[in-house]
């Protein structure tokens, strides 16, 4: 592994909670992780704790194996080789695109210097703003040159908190994509905090979901989808809601009764030894329920969001169940009115049942 951070600890004197506790996670040379969460999570303590920034009272961080962090051991940030991009560019005002990027690059020739800031202005696709000054640059054109600037001395590791934060959605979107495309063209190994579920699918191999100091699952952005591990990250990621379902053996499978009827042919299905009773919670995301007027089961749509293709409707069953439908936008609906649904599920996610 070239990052490996093994039950980390971060505390802040005053505080009863740690703000990073016990997290363990790994990124092979090469890879993109991102970590996301709601806000005060511990996600930027930990970015900035594999930075140096801020002492580990627990645990080990590594870089291509050696140990940078623990209670015994702390590398000043300074020789840990790791490039760093701020929510807010921290770009020079007076220094135009080309000398920002040259920044830390005193140790070359000019020569030298001159050439790889060429470099890697054109691998960000900005071969032609070098003696443009940041004010006369755009938000994505500032990011970029703050990208350029953190990969200019090679780093072995980048760090970015936030990078796209101050731009606008569908900009932010749409660069992540691209700083994708060019950390890897880069090689380059990188580490990301963001609060926003696109930007960390766009960018990510590997994505953390934190919550109160803990990294609940570090997985692909189909894993934590699809396979959440714990009830907050199934929570945090995606739309869906929690129903009560008792889990059965019928006909040689295990069946799971819902207030939508019962859903059968369910892979990775537990038993209903799992749980008392068979008792538990079902997770039925919003792609899991369809609408369909020959239904028996009808919800009535309390909210509905216009997503162009689609609504995503609110609906409440008639024992006062809630439901969360995607449904195509050319059945729109009124609120207020009933409409058939039903649950199309493959494959089932359980939890242990709430009170």
């Amino acid at each position: 592994m070239f990052l490996d951070v093994s039950q980390l600890g971060v505390h802040y004197a005053g505080r009863p909670q740690p703000a990073v506790d016990g997290a363990s996670f790994s990124l092979q040379a090469g890879e993109i992780g991102v970590l996301i969460g709601p806000s005060g999570c511990g996600k930027t303590t930990l970015l900035r704790a594999v930075a140096g920034l801020e002492r580990a009272q627990a645990g080990t961080i590594r870089l291509a194996q050696q140990i940078v962090s623990s209670p015994q051991v702390q590398v000043p940030a300074e020789s840990r080789r790791i490039g760093m991009v701020f929510q807010d560019y921290a770009l020079f005002p007076h220094l135009d695109a080309a000398h920002n990027v040259a920044f830390g690059l005193t140790h070359l020739s000019r020569h030298q210097r001159e050439q790889r800031v060429s470099e890697v202005l054109e691998l960000v696709g900005l071969g032609n703003v070098h003696k443009r000054f940041p004010h006369e640059l755009s938000g994505g054109q500032q990011q970029r040159v703050a990208l350029a600037r953190a990969l200019a001395p090679q780093p072995r590791l980048l760090l970015l908190d936030e990078p796209f934060s101050n731009l606008d959605v569908d900009l932010r979107e749409r660069l992540a994509h691209e700083v994708r495309g060019i950390l890897k063209a880069a090689g380059a190994t990188a580490l990301f905090v963001t609060h926003d579920q696109l930007e960390a699918f766009a960018i990510g191999d590997r994505i953390g979901v934190m919550n109160e100091g803990r990294l609940h699952q570090w997985d692909d952005a189909y894993a934590l989808y699809h396979r959440p591990e714990t009830r907050f990250v199934a929570d945090f990621i995606g739309h869906g809601v929690f129903v009560p379902a008792t889990l059965r053996h019928q006909d040689g499978g295990v069946v799971a009764c819902t207030p939508l009827g019962d859903l059968s042919d369910l892979d990775e299905c537990p038993l209903p030894s799992s749980y008392p009773g068979g008792e538990c919670d079902v997770l039925l995301r919003a792609d899991d329920i369809v609408h369909d007027d020959a239904a028996p089961v009808q919800a009535q749509i309390m909210r509905k969001a216009f997503r162009g293709s689609e609504f995503l409707y609110t609906l409440r069953l008639a024992s006062g169940q809630s439901m969360l439908a995607h449904v195509p936008s050319h059945h729109n609906h009124a609120v207020g009115e009933w409409i058939g649904i039903r649950a199309q599920v493959d494959h089932v996610v359980t939890f242990a049942r709430e009170a």
